[in-house]
């Protein structure tokens, strides 16, 4: 193509570069169709963070020079050394500020850094506030990510002040060593890893979220037939009566306040833990059913004990009755601390839910040989301690005694598995109806644990798919 400029000379470009700058020119405006279809499809509050991920791109050289995000490389480069051996003058140091890289989500965006030499996860966690502050954001986080990366999330919006609904679908969790929990403090997916949990225990002021996060645990489990779930719930005495009524069809056993039958689960439990003992290693061919997973055959076995302190009451006096509460009171905690101590290995997890979960409501050698602790609002730093252990006292803004307010219904605070400190987690709610309706549809699967065992230990039953893990 020949085009002429008045005044300047003739000037020939070739069809194939006009045809190589169409392309470039169509694959820039798909690429700006594509950003912004994204853009207008998105809801209100994930444009705000599309914006501001546009921000934090766009503004980010200046703001690392201001906070000394950057070093300065003084040995040249090979090109720079080039040139200034032909200029016969010294090269200038140049300035390396850490590359970003954004993604954008409802409640943030997620920042991925590139280091440099002298930049790195101790710098960047030094300069969080003003991070936040630059940044417009509620709060911002900084932790390691792949070899010479960081991941930084900085959250627009409160999460843990935006209530969340979750409506489980009746299919079995892929995976059940992880149980799905809710959203950090960060908007970010959290899991409770529970292969090798013996025990969890939950705390929590009255109508903050405690019963509402072991139904909807529930209603994620219950879909399998590899779970089998008994409770015990110290505030009624009937199974059709309290929170667990809608349930009771995927339970393999209920008691409620009476303490002889709560007994007499916990017996029926560590005798199938003991069974399970001696016959792991012929039937599993390990001595820990989380090397295989759990099977239909094998369930693993949830036992929910609510309002326990019922059950572990230290009954003081000298009358008959007195007498005999107090030694049941006093079986019933030596029970309970066999499955939490010797139940991790066969597929035991036991889930203990009081109040106030000091010495007097969960004796301290059940709960503390828990490894997982959660606890929604307390009233006192006592309960807070009790719940969560010394270290909680360190980390005052997850500290469950400030989340009194109704705005934290359904917030519980938990120690953050294989790192230091504490994070908070927004516990979604679950429609008792869902919950209802889940337990109904896989009330067939229900199945008692210590028959199943019998049958796998009869000499005509035992089949080499009975064992294989399922969901």
């Amino acid at each position: 193509m020949d085009i002429t400029i008045p005044g300047l000379a003739r000037v020939i470009i070739p069809p194939e570069l006009l045809c190589v700058v169409g392309l470039v020119a169509l694959v820039l405006l798909a690429w700006l169709l594509v950003i912004c279809g994204r853009y207008l499809r998105a809801d209100a509050g994930t444009r705000a963070t599309i914006r501001q991920a546009w921000r934090i791109r766009r503004t980010w050289p200046r703001l690392a020079r201001n906070l000394g995000l950057t070093t300065t490389d003084r040995t040249p480069t090979f090109l720079q050394s080039l040139t200034a051996t032909d200029k016969g003058g010294k090269p200038e140091p140049r300035v390396l500020t850490p590359a970003l890289a954004t993604k954008a989500d409802r409640y943030g965006v997620m920042v991925e850094v590139k280091t440099v030499a002298k930049v790195g996860l101790a710098e960047f966690q030094r300069h969080v506030d003003h991070l936040a502050d630059a940044w417009g954001c509620t709060r911002v986080s900084v932790n390691p990510g792949k070899p010479g990366r960081l991941m930084i999330r900085a959250v627009r919006d409160e999460p843990l002040l935006i209530p969340s609904t979750f409506t489980p679908d009746g299919k079995p969790p892929a995976d059940l060593s992880v149980w799905d929990l809710g959203l950090d403090e960060y908007a970010l997916a959290t899991v409770l890893r529970m292969s090798n949990v013996p025990g969890v225990c939950v705390a929590g002021l009255p109508g903050f979220g405690k019963t509402s996060l072991i139904n909807g645990l529930i209603s994620r489990l219950a879909p399998s037939g590899a779970v089998q779930f008994a409770v015990a719930d110290g505030k009624v005495s009937e199974a059709h009566e309290g929170d667990y009524a809608d349930v009771v069809d995927r339970l393999f056993a209920f008691v409620g306040d009476d303490l002889e039958a709560a007994n007499k689960l916990f017996t029926r439990l560590v005798d199938l833990r003991r069974a399970r003992s001696s016959s792991i290693r012929r039937l599993l061919g390990t001595p820990n059913m989380w090397s295989v997973g759990p099977s239909k055959k094998w369930p693993l076995v949830v036992l929910v004990i609510d309002e326990a302190h019922t059950y572990f009451r230290d009954y003081k006096g000298s009358d008959p009755t007195t007498k005999k509460y107090a030694a049941l009171t006093a079986d019933n905690a030596r029970l309970v601390e066999d499955l939490v101590k010797k139940g991790r290995s066969v597929g035991i997890v036991v889930i203990v839910a009081t109040q106030k979960p000091t010495g007097d409501a969960i004796p301290t050698f059940i709960r503390d040989v828990c490894p997982v602790s959660l606890s929604f609002a307390q009233k006192t730093t006592e309960s807070a301690v009790a719940a969560l252990g010394e270290d909680i006292r360190n980390w005052p803004d997850a500290n469950p005694v400030i989340m009194q307010d109704p705005g934290y219904v359904g917030v519980a605070t938990m120690a953050r598995q294989g790192h230091e400190g504490f994070t908070r987690i927004r516990i979604p709610y679950v429609d008792p109806a869902d919950t209802a309706r889940i337990a109904q549809a896989s009330a067939h699967l229900t199945a008692d644990p210590g028959h199943l065992l019998d049958l796998l230990n009869g000499p005509d039953l035992l089949k080499g798919d009975d064992l294989a893990p399922a969901a």
